[in-house]
């Protein structure tokens, strides 16, 4: 009965969301004609908000967030890379509608062929790049990783560079530190639970509390990327330990590996 009710209910939330991303797009796109830069990603940002609202309200999908001092303030231009586990979809929309400043994804191009809501990413601030030319892919996130960043907007990237099942890791790559020392910014360490309540490659969602957990700035300066990945995939791993640690009580740990 209560997989039924889940499924019931994430049918709900889909649709909520088809309804809602079509016109807010097509406002997007018809808008991007004549502005772009902040004021176009704060109207398309309102469909993420209507997207986390419609996984709480009709899923029970909640949320609570620890760290969010350790950011910069939002009348403060101070550039960060944001580094994240990945477990689902929820922290992708999500973390436009938590943070002051504007987010700059680096994301596969692929995504733009999405009706309507990859049309409307495609006019945004966002670093979209082809995966299989790897050296044109770097070159691109760092020349628009520099600018985005000098416009005040923050890059954020996910390093194990897809979703991972709850309680598992995946290999941390170091492109995101190699931005962060190549540019001189901080990184930023983020954990989420978020497979708690929406799990890899999964359409049911089940109602619960998503716990985001924000760690301290820790600066690229003097730093080698690689090092500086596995000091964020430590703080990443150990939180998540201690945030979901019934998601790792049976799971095989790459943790002491690393240390």
């Amino acid at each position: 009965m209560f997989t039924f009710v889940c499924a019931l209910r994430s049918a709900l939330f889909f649709v909520w969301m088809a309804i809602t991303v079509v016109p807010i797009a097509i406002v997007a796109l018809v808008t991007s004609i004549f502005v772009r830069g902040d004021r176009l990603y704060w109207i398309c940002i309102f469909f993420l908000r209507l997207a986390i609202w419609g996984a709480r309200v009709i899923c029970g999908v909640n949320h609570r967030v620890l760290g969010m001092n350790n950011l910069p303030p939002k009348d403060k231009l101070s550039p960060v890379i944001l580094l994240s586990k990945h477990q689902s979809t929820w922290e992708t929309f999500a973390y436009p509608t938590l943070m002051s400043h504007p987010l700059c994804y680096v994301f596969k191009k692929e995504l733009l062929l999405i009706p309507f809501f990859g049309w409307a990413m495609g006019r945004l601030d966002m670093i979209h790049i082809d995966r299989s030319k790897r050296a044109e892919a770097w070159n691109k996130v760092a020349e628009q990783g520099r600018k985005y960043l000098g416009q005040g907007n923050w890059v954020i990237m996910f390093p194990e560079g897809t979703r991972t099942p709850r309680g598992s890791q995946g290999l941390y790559k170091a492109g995101g530190t190699r931005l962060a020392v190549t540019l001189g910014v901080p990184v930023v360490p983020i954990a989420v639970t978020s497979a708690r309540c929406w799990p890899r490659k999964s359409f049911l969602l089940r109602p619960g509390t998503i716990d985001i957990s924000i760690g301290q700035p820790i600066s690229s300066e003097g730093r080698e990327p690689d090092e500086l990945m596995r000091q964020v995939e430590t703080w990443i791993e150990l939180e998540m330990r201690r945030l979901d640690p019934g998601a790792y009580d049976s799971a095989p740990s790459a943790l002491p590996t690393m240390l």
